[in-house]
């Protein structure tokens, strides 16, 4: 199975598992034992996905408008694993554990994204630091960590994300067949980015 194939297979079922991934970074921000960079990066990711307000927008491709969060969540899954060996956080957070299926081989996915995403990776993973600035919903990052009301707005808004959520693997298998169905859209919307800053 060539490099392409197996991204787009790949990208596929995080696309379809992406509402219970959701629920490993709403783990993530609610673990204590976790450095708070990394709960913070957690509450980033899942205002990220149940934002309406994403970066990239595809009006008439449910699918595709959806591939970057599903990469994003990855991404910061990916930093919040890297966190886990550091302060003598892997002694005391249960997420790897629960979580193994999400977290194993995500270095190996990861890298295979970069392979066939180019130029485009490094572009779109620069933006998974700006996850921590975000607000929502006129809130900061940290008053979803230290609000209770505000956390549990934040996860009421995941709730309805994940029962509103349009894909799944009916609608996604004659929608994705290719990588540049998703690498163009995000070509588009870099170049865009590139002549604003220009």
């Amino acid at each position: 199975m060539s490099a392409e194939s197996k991204f787009v297979e790949l990208v596929r079922a995080w696309l379809c598992s992406l509402p219970h991934d959701l629920k490993v970074a709403y783990e993530a921000m609610d673990d204590e034992n976790l450095p708070r960079s990394a709960r913070e990066l957690a509450v980033g990711a899942i205002i990220y996905v149940v934002s309406p307000n994403d970066f990239i927008v595809d009006r008439n491709d449910a699918v595709v408008s959806y591939a970057d969060d599903a990469l994003l969540l990855r991404m910061a899954l990916s930093e919040i694993v890297a966190a886990l060996g550091k302060d003598g956080a892997e002694e005391t957070s249960l997420l790897r554990a629960r979580f193994a299926e999400q977290f194993e081989g995500v270095a190996e996915d990861l890298a295979l994204c970069n392979e066939v995403m180019g130029e485009l990776y490094p572009w779109l993973a620069s933006k998974v630091a700006g996850l921590r600035a975000l607000e929502y919903k006129g809130k900061k990052i940290a008053a979803y960590l230290d609000d209770d009301d505000a956390r549990e707005l934040l996860f009421e808004d995941g709730l309805v994300f994940g029962t509103d959520y349009p894909v799944d693997e009916d609608t996604i298998a004659d929608k994705l067949k290719k990588a540049s169905t998703i690498t163009d859209v995000m070509r588009r919307r870099r170049a865009e980015e590139q002549r604003l800053t220009a």
